[in-house]
């Protein structure tokens, strides 16, 4: 047994600075292995990388690692998502350019990364930043708006009047800019916008397919994409009270079975009778101007007090030419979502009664729960949105709500206004089209000119990449590149006139959006893909990142690949053929006396008879122990990878991230436990080494026959193969490394048995034990690449274990010969019994009689019979 202790911070720079100069992490494009696809999102280069990337791309390299000694030709590149506002954010607060900026956090992160000991083929790496790789997303663009894929459009936007640009709705926090802080308006404004509203019953039918991803993500998806089948009704308008004799007013209904329980009409604030009726009444023109100012976003919509504008237009039921219904401007519609307009049944919908309860207009229940008595059912603070037979609605009374909706329609569409029918059967989708123009400078500038006479002309593509200027200035607020003095004037391409650049840039989403594509063949210089190559690399076989992304991301790289299918750059669909989300690190957090947080590295834990204890380790001053919580710089709850990797080595933080939780759940950090991966990382390199002069005695042809022992070995070593095997292909990295701690401890049992010196060991055993000792280190090897090297060089292998084939399963090795039963007696365990499989039921029953529990239990009593379950239980009764 060697006495030496193994050295992360000697070996793990060592080994990887032979795996770089030996490039066996380099995928070759021509390679005739089948393809491995594994993907983690790329990071944002914020200058560190924290915990939780060490936990994500350690997910993926343990993966990308085991693929590779499987046989594939393995894809894993790693590049850096470098747009964005902070970086422009640094450029005005640290009077630094945000090129360089961002450049200088990418090269801090790579070498934090290359410290994980990740295979990644770096040889492929770019930044979203670079004009290499915007130059084809605008080329892209460019055939997208050839396609008619790209669009310009005037949109309702959130408008940071300070700051002068749009602000995404995440951006507006109770309705102020969230940086400036001042009152968001709404702004009618041109953007461009990607037309993925084309695409959306593809995208939600295709999530069918989609068997890989997890369940809750293609739900999100589905619920965004929001397919809704309905009823489009025109109401008639009474034409004395519209502004202009507007005749008409068109809703989009899911619940038209709910028409007589309407109690009131409302419109957006955008809509067509809204504006013009405002122009008349300037009340309601001042209501609309203050509703505007609470911004766009639907959360701070649904949230915000339900607040309308009686307009004095009134809407004709279209069962009833008596019954008139007073039509609202409502702060809660939005011009965005079906018509613009709705119809409110209070009684079925908890939006609606709020608005009502609100302003005094009553509701009338038209659907009773099954066991209600119609007569007494009554609604006042809860709307009810179940299921029942209709009431109070003349004809449709006592059928169910889909035979209503199917009524009510079959009525609407054989009347007849006009030319056209009142109601037509429609399927509508929440989903929008992907405004994409941003009002910054960091970011893919939009390869289109304006010019006076010949209107939008596109960039030729001679001229790609537009590239960003360096030259600018954030001495006022709003976009530079609008400030800037020479960079939008430009010659139109068309005309010759003067003409100027179009200013805004790219949502940051469009770059992300193609990147995993742009990977198969980086090296092009004249087209965003080869499409030959990328047909065969694509889709990612493995694609792993954050939940928080299991929206906007994946839809957007979904829309993008048959974008680029419809334009000749890829001839796929779906761009992940597996998607699996990562679980956080959280970790409890610490306050002093005063409120304010201290860090993790700051404390000391003591564990007594009154629990845990944490101190401050310069003061000795108390510290509470707060909740356990996301990591955040705010409550200072991090951990940095660097202080992990300097104390313990990244194979001790790879183990941990893989180890104490299924990886899908959050992981909660805790020193204990990384000292006991620690003292693992230890045990093992004790274990190899132990083993190595046994299995050096070994014979080099394997033996014609083994004995007990050695077979008892083997059975070992291929059963926790065979587990590891499967569980590294189901993600079950958790389940992975507790049967290698099962093995490992078998194996020592085996090597501390006294007996014979290795050179008089038998020839099997020794044998077995230098194949054990291989089939262990492979094992741990892609969780401890490091690690696995050192042990590989120590048993003589030649070659490095990165480089290695997977272990061939021995099956018959994993045929039990014996089977272990539970023993009942009258229906409670009293033991168990371990029999050949073989056996039959009469020697069964012998060997549980014969057990002193049974007879105990019996307690002199004649069996009556002995009831076998196969392979699980033997029941005897007395």
């Amino acid at each position: 047994m060697t006495s030496e202790r193994y050295n992360a911070r000697d070996a793990e720079p060592r080994w990887q600075r032979l795996w770089d100069e030996q490039a066996i992490f380099v995928s070759k494009n021509d390679d005739s292995r089948p393809k491995y696809y594994v993907l983690e999102m790329f990071p944002y280069p914020s200058g560190r990388i924290h915990i939780g990337h060490v936990r994500n791309y350690t997910l993926g390299d343990v993966l990308a690692r085991f693929m590779r000694a499987k046989g594939f030709n393995v894809l894993h590149p790693m590049g850096w998502d470098a747009f964005g506002l902070p970086a422009e954010n640094a450029a005005i607060e640290r009077k630094v350019a945000p090129k360089a900026w961002t450049y200088d956090n990418i090269a801090a992160m790579k070498k934090q990364l290359r410290s994980i000991g990740l295979s990644l083929d770096w040889s492929r790496e770019f930044a979203t930043c670079d004009p290499s790789y915007y130059k084809h997303q605008q080329k892209m663009f460019l055939d997208m708006l050839a396609a008619g894929l790209a669009e310009r459009e005037k949109r309702k936007l959130n408008w940071d009047p300070v700051d002068m640009t749009v602000l995404a709705n995440e951006q507006v926090i109770d309705g102020r800019g969230w940086r400036s802080g001042a009152v968001v308006e709404q702004r009618e404004m041109s953007q461009w916008v990607f037309k993925i509203t084309k695409y959306s019953q593809e995208l939600l039918s295709a999530l069918d397919g989609l068997d890989r991803w997890p369940d809750k993500v293609r739900l999100m998806q589905r619920n965004w994409i929001g397919r809704s089948e309905g009823l489009l009704i025109r109401f008639a308008l009474d034409a004395a009270t519209t502004p202009a004799g507007e005749n008409e007013l068109k809703i989009f209904t899911t619940r038209p079975d709910t028409l007589f329980g309407a109690k009131f009409m409302a419109i957006s604030a955008d809509h067509p009778l809204a504006q013009a009726a405002a122009a008349k009444n300037p009340r309601l023109a001042e209501f609309i101007a203050d509703i505007k100012k609470i911004g766009t976003a639907q959360s701070i919509i649904d949230t915000a007090e339900k607040q309308g504008f009686d307009t004095g237009i009134r809407a004709v039921h279209p069962f009833d030419p008596s019954w008139k219904l007073p039509v609202y401007v409502a702060n809660f519609v939005l011009m965005e979502y079906g018509t613009g307009a709705i119809f409110g049944c209070p009684a079925h919908d908890q939006r609606d009664l709020d608005f009502v309860n609100k302003y005094n207009l009553g509701n009338t229940p038209v659907v009773c729960p099954e066991g209600q008595d119609p007569k007494t059912f009554v609604i006042t603070d809860t709307a009810y949105d179940g299921d029942g037979r209709m009431i109070n609605s003349r004809f449709l009374d006592g059928m169910t709500i889909d035979q209503a909706k199917d009524e009510v329609a079959r009525r609407l569409e054989s009347e007849l206004r006009g030319n056209a029918p009142v109601g037509e059967r429609q399927v509508n989708f929440r989903l929008r089209d992907w405004g994409i123009s941003r009002q910054r400078y960091w970011g893919c500038p939009i390869p289109v000119i304006h010019c006076p006479k010949c209107d939008v002309v596109p960039v030729p593509d001679a001229d790609l990449p537009v590239v960003l200027p360096e030259d600018v200035s954030f001495d006022k607020p709003g976009n530079a590149l609008d400030h800037h003095p020479t960079w939008k004037h430009v010659t139109c391409p068309k005309c010759g006139g003067k003409a100027n650049r179009e200013t805004d840039t790219m949502d940051t989403f469009v770059d992300s959006s193609w990147y995993f594509a742009r990977f198969t063949d980086p090296w092009n210089e004249t087209a965003p893909t080869t499409p030959a190559v990328a047909n065969r690399m694509l889709p990612v076989d493995q694609y792993i990142g954050g939940v928080e992304h299991a929206i906007l991301h994946l839809l957007y790289s979904r829309f993008f690949t048959r974008a680029m299918k419809a334009t000749g750059h890829i001839a796929l669909d779906e761009p992940f053929a597996g998607m699996f989300t990562q679980g956080m690190v959280v970790h409890e957090t610490y306050q002093k006396a005063d409120g304010t947080y201290v860090q993790p590295a700051e404390v000391k834990i003591e564990v007594g008879g009154n629990g845990r204890r944490a101190t401050l380790l310069t003061s000795g001053e108390d510290v509470q122990i707060g909740p356990i919580e996301k990591m955040s710089k705010s409550k200072k709850n991090t951990v940095d990878p660097d202080d992990i990797i300097e104390t313990y080595g990244a194979d001790v933080a790879r183990w941990f991230m893989l180890s104490d939780s299924p990886p899908d759940r959050d992981v909660i950090w805790s020193d204990e436990r990384v000292q006991g991966a620690s003292r693992f990382v230890q045990r093992l390199w004790r274990l190899v080494n132990d083993s190595v002069e046994l299995g050096n005695a070994a014979p080099s042809a394997r033996p014609a026959s083994f004995g007990p022992d050695a077979t008892a070995l083997r059975k070992a070593a291929h059963g926790a193969l065979d587990k590891v095997t499967t569980g590294i292909e189901r993600l079950h990295f958790n389940v992975c490394l507790a049967h290698i701690r099962e093995f490992a401890n078998a194996f020592s049992e085996i090597l501390q048995r006294p007996g014979q010196p290795a050179a008089d060991l038998a020839p099997d055993l020794a044998w077995a034990i230098r194949e054990a000792s291989q089939i262990l280190v492979q094992l741990f090897s892609p969780m401890m690449p490091h690690l696995a090297e050192e042990c590989w060089q120590a048993l003589g292998q030649s070659g490095l274990v990165s480089e290695a084939n997977w272990p061939q399963i021995e099956r018959d090795l994993l045929v039990e010969d014996s089977v272990t039963l539970v023993v009942q007696v009258n229906g409670k365990k009293r033991g168990e019994v371990t029999v050949a499989t073989a056996a039959q039921n009469p020697e069964i029953e012998a060997a549980v009689l014969a057990l002193d529990a049974v007879k105990l239990a019996l307690d002199g009593k004649p069996v009556r019979k002995v009831i076998i379950v196969p392979k699980r239980i033997v029941n005897v009764v007395g």
